[in-house]
């Protein structure tokens, strides 16, 4: 039987979290998404999970996005945005597609645990959420009972949601207009 006191560890973890969470940080990430003339979001693991999941409600907004690496995503270039979640912020094949978009004139934003690290110095803004990473050798940035980087994927997750809400609202667009562009095809 599960032990409901983990699930009540986890929650008072993430809430201790999201009082980490830089609004002014939410807001960039907000404003290069509004600015930007495509969106192309990337993460790989579970960080890229999380990242497909933020896409695909980018999408639910009306906005151009594709996530980075799917055989239909076109060029990216200048003006368009490349947003890289990497809770170590040195995954290499995302260092080097950090690299490429900032090569082709597109800019780089970035959700991370740490901003020091390569993709974070590629990026023009830095979106930096407390967790916990075996792959990065820096030093994590809360104290967590979870394993590996699970604290770090599910604020990402909960942050890609907030941003959605918040575009929402500066959009002026309903859950209505969102769900008519839901996949039908199911």
């Amino acid at each position: 039987m599960i032990e409901v006191q983990y699930l009540l560890d986890v929650l008072e973890e993430l809430k201790e979290n999201a009082g980490q969470v830089d609004e002014r940080e939410v807001e960039e990430m907000a404003a290069a998404i509004l600015r930007a003339k495509r969106v192309y979001v990337a993460g790989a693991g579970r960080s890229g999970f999380a990242a497909r999941a933020f896409a695909n409600r980018l999408m639910h907004l009306g906005l151009t996005v594709f996530f980075a690496g799917e055989p239909t995503t076109p060029a990216i270039g200048e003006g368009d945005l490349l947003i890289i979640g990497s809770g170590s912020g040195e995954t290499e094949s995302l260092v080097v597609m950090a690299q490429k978009a900032r090569r082709l004139k597109a800019e780089v934003a970035t959700v991370t645990i740490h901003p020091e690290a390569s993709i974070g110095k590629l990026s023009a803004s830095c979106l930096v959420l407390p967790g916990a990473t075996p792959k990065s050798g820096l030093a994590d940035t809360c104290k967590t009972i979870q394993i590996m980087g699970n604290a770090f994927e599910q604020m990402t997750w909960i942050v890609y949601d907030v941003i959605i809400m918040y575009l929402m609202k500066k959009l002026g667009i309903s859950e209505e207009e969102m769900f008519a562009r839901h996949a039908n095809l199911e």
